[in-house]
């Protein structure tokens, strides 16, 4: 989570809402291995590049959007850069992962 970020507000506020118990992990303090987010990524069936956040300022020092679809260079980037990652990435205990950009994502996992 990032508390700037709107839409990790919203969902934060559903799911309190709704009355789910949850954790938070703020990212960008405690980002995650590259373990973690290759796992998150499958159980999301997405690729790195589909959930970096390519117009971020480090994404632009990169060149990040002319790099190869290397999936493990993108996950050490976004290991080293945790902003590039898109927010918020909810995962439920029943193997649901969603990008809860959207009302209707985050509902997915209530």
């Amino acid at each position: 989570m990032n508390p700037a970020c709107s839409k990790c507000r919203s969902a934060v506020r559903m799911l309190d809402e709704a009355g789910s118990e949850y954790t938070v992990r703020r990212y960008l303090e405690d980002p995650p291995t590259a373990k973690e987010l290759g796992e998150v990524l499958t159980r999301l069936g997405l690729e790195p590049w589909d959930i970096a956040r390519t117009q971020e300022k480090v994404a632009k020092e990169l060149g990040l959007s002319k790099w190869p679809k290397d999936r493990d260079r993108w996950i050490e980037a976004m290991v080293t850069h945790p902003i590039l990652i898109q927010r918020p990435i909810i995962t439920a205990d029943d193997g649901t992962t969603v990008v809860g950009r959207s009302d209707e994502e985050v509902r997915k996992v209530l």
